[in-house]
C-alpha cells in the first residue's frame, strides 16, 4: 500500500503543475500572477518542495541511470502500443496524461526503490552516515 501511495503522491504533484486541463497551477499562476503573487509564489515553493523530495530520492535510490532506463521501459512499451494499434499519437491530451503517468511511476519508483529491493531480494537496506 506505501508504494501505491508514494506513486499517487507524484501522480498528484505531476498533474497539479500541469495537465491538459485548465485546472493546474501553470495556467492558474499565468492567470492570477499579477492579482494574487503572494499566493503564486507560495504554492509555487510548495510545488518546489515537493518536487525536491521526490527528485532526490529518485536520484540517490536509483540515480540517473535508473530513471533513464525506466523511461526507456515506459517510452518502449508505448511504442509497442503504438505499433500494435492500441495507442495513436493524434490525441495530445491522451499523450500528456501518458507522460505524467510514466514521470510519476519513475518518481514513485524512485522513492519507493529500497521497499521495491528489499520484497524482490529478501535484504535490507540501510542509509551509510559517513562521519
Amino acid at each position: 500500500m506505501g508504494i501505491i501511495l508514494r506513486w499517487l503522491g507524484a501522480f498528484v504533484l505531476l498533474s497539479a503543475t500541469f495537465n491538459p486541463t485548465d485546472i493546474n497551477y501553470v495556467r492558474w499562476a499565468e492567470a492570477n500572477y499579477a492579482g494574487q503573487f503572494p499566493l503564486v509564489l507560495f504554492l509555487g515553493l510548495l510545488l518546489a518542495v515537493g518536487y525536491m523530495i521526490y527528485v532526490v530520492a529518485t536520484l540517490r535510490s536509483i540515480g540517473a541511470f535508473g530513471i533513464v532506463l525506466i523511461a526507456a521501459i515506459f517510452g518502449s512499451a508505448l511504442w509497442v502500443l503504438i505499433d500494435w494499434g492500441v495507442l495513436t499519437l493524434q490525441n495530445q491530451s491522451l499523450n500528456m496524461w501518458l507522460a505524467i503517468l510514466a514521470l510519476s511511476l519513475i518518481l514513485g519508483a524512485g522513492l519507493s526503490w529500497s521497499i521495491l529491493r528489499q520484497r524482490l531480494s529478501g535484504q535490507a537496506s540501510v542509509d551509510e552516515i559517513e562521519g
